[in-house]
């Protein structure tokens, strides 16, 4: 019987969707982290129950030809990168494997996923840096990444996949933190006032986030005088958020220096962003994400484009270029006016921008549109596809629809519904069709769409996360 301590030697079979190594062992499923197939392995059992178990790697003892060194010195301690044991070309096999493996165990969807396109910059490839502040057992206040599963901060002072701008604003924090006497928000007893540190690099120019649980801060002026000597151009919020909650950021926003937004240019586009617009954390994928997503539409010009969860609209105004008519839909209000903005440094009248919920914005689109030839675009957040804009899509009868998506999860979920591999029972409950299972190769179910391209792409080299492009199509369309 195994037991909870217990050290045991086994050979990896697979590998799960996290990254992590698939073992068996006397009738248990284990799941240890930094491991690869084929590798003879020492684990120590963490937990067992129900013939499924958690383990914590202690030694490779055969280790496989994939296996490469890690760069960051918390690799295993840190939650963030999963992945940097691997050599990257077996990365890129493995994301492919995980959408592949998803769509089949998930929806019942049954396709060939080729290699994921690689990352020009395996490290140092981020925009974006997210850094919670808390305290450690000693009631000193840390900076860092949490731990895998949990709100323990483990401090760092840099971090492989981002930029070395990140290792000057960590080094800048900590000594602000430590010269001012400002306390790390603790969790547990809802004391302190720094909470995160959100920065995203536009162009070469920055746009830091303070989140606190307190409106005031002691001596800011000194922080931004630290921040001047290392960055040239920046701007600063304070973010207040003084709830009891896991989401980073509140509602109510602070200039503190800067003019709080700032421009950038790509493939001729200039766009604004501020310190909530959605933009991708890897500049070189998007690059060849979106390339490749305009190709899928095929615009020749006459067609009316819905871009769906359209965030500061950079998508949109690379289709409104080739495209009769393109909308822009997007909730969070200071990302469509960043889309406006964008709007009119470019020039681009048709070009259509809505504020507000897809599943409440895009129904009316379409009805308005209806006899066009329409095209559409969707880049949802990891949640996926609202369940009343799955089915205003199936009833549309748009031909063609293009999804991103940053989660196989909730991807296979909805290309379910809209290839028709899941219906709805009776109690709403998403199960596997039959009818489904019983289709040739390159058979669509008639009133559902059939998967015509998947690829995915790199966007997080080093971590498990994967974003993928799919392009399906409709034979009986009737726009």
């Amino acid at each position: 019987m195994v037991e909870k301590n217990q050290s045991i030697c086994a050979v990896v079979e697979s590998l799960g969707s996290a990254g992590e190594g698939v073992i068996r062992h006397e009738e248990v499923t284990f799941f240890v982290p930094a491991c690869l197939v084929g590798e003879k392995v020492r684990f120590k059992v963490l937990k067992v129950k129900n013939a499924i178990g958690y383990g914590k790697l202690e030694e490779v003892l055969t280790p496989a030809e994939e296996r490469v060194r890690p760069k960051c010195p918390v690799f295993m301690r840190c939650g963030g990168c999963a992945l940097q044991h691997m050599d990257y070309q077996y990365q890129l096999s493995y994301k492919s494997n995980v959408v592949k493996d998803t769509l089949r165990k998930i929806a019942g969807i049954k396709v060939k996923v080729p290699t994921a396109v690689k990352s020009d910059l395996p490290y140092g490839y981020r925009n974006k840096l997210q850094l919670p502040i808390g305290v450690d057992k000693e009631g000193k206040t840390v900076v860092g990444f949490y731990a895998e599963r949990s709100h323990r901060i483990i401090p760092v002072t840099s971090c492989a996949i981002h930029p070395d701008w990140a290792e000057k604003l960590i080094a800048i924090l900590n000594r602000y933190v430590n010269e001012c006497a400002v306390k790390g928000y603790d969790e547990e007893k809802k004391t302190g006032v720094l909470r995160h540190i959100v920065a995203r690099e536009i162009g070469g120019k920055f746009i830091f986030t303070l989140v606190s649980a307190k409106r005031n801060l002691p001596n800011v002026a000194y922080l931004i005088e630290l921040l001047a000597d290392s960055f040239v151009a920046f701007t600063l919020y304070l973010n207040l958020n003084d709830k009891d909650t896991n989401v980073i950021l509140g509602e109510e926003f602070h200039l503190l220096h800067g003019n709080g937004i700032f421009e950038a240019e790509e493939q001729g586009i200039f766009y604004e962003a501020g310190p909530v617009t959605f933009l991708q954390v890897n500049e070189n994928v998007r690059t060849k994400l979106y390339r490749d997503a305009l190709k899928t539409v095929a615009l020749k010009g006459d067609e009316v484009v819905i871009d769906a969860y359209s965030g500061g609209g950079l998508l949109t105004a690379m289709i409104a270029k080739k495209a009769k008519r393109v909308y822009g839909i997007e909730l969070e209000k200071e990302a469509s006016a960043c889309a406006d903005a964008l709007k009119e440094k470019n020039g681009l009248q048709n070009m259509i921008n809505i504020c507000g919920a897809v599943e409440d914005k895009l129904p009316s689109v379409l009805q308005k549109e209806r006899g066009e030839k329409l095209r559409l675009i969707l880049d949802p957040p990891r949640a996926g596809i609202a369940r009343s804009v799955l089915r205003a899509l199936l009833n549309s009868g748009i031909p063609s629809l293009t999804l991103i998506s940053c989660n196989p999860a909730t991807l296979a979920r909805d290309l379910g519904i809209l290839t028709g591999s899941l219906i709805e029972n009776e109690q709403g409950e998403l199960i596997k069709n039959p009818a489904y299972a019983e289709l040739n190769e390159n058979e669509i179910l008639t009133g559902y769409y059939g998967i015509e391209k998947i690829q995915p792409y790199d966007m997080f080299p080093q971590t498990k996360h994967v974003e993928t492009l799919v392009c399906l199509t409709r034979v009986n369309h009737n726009i």
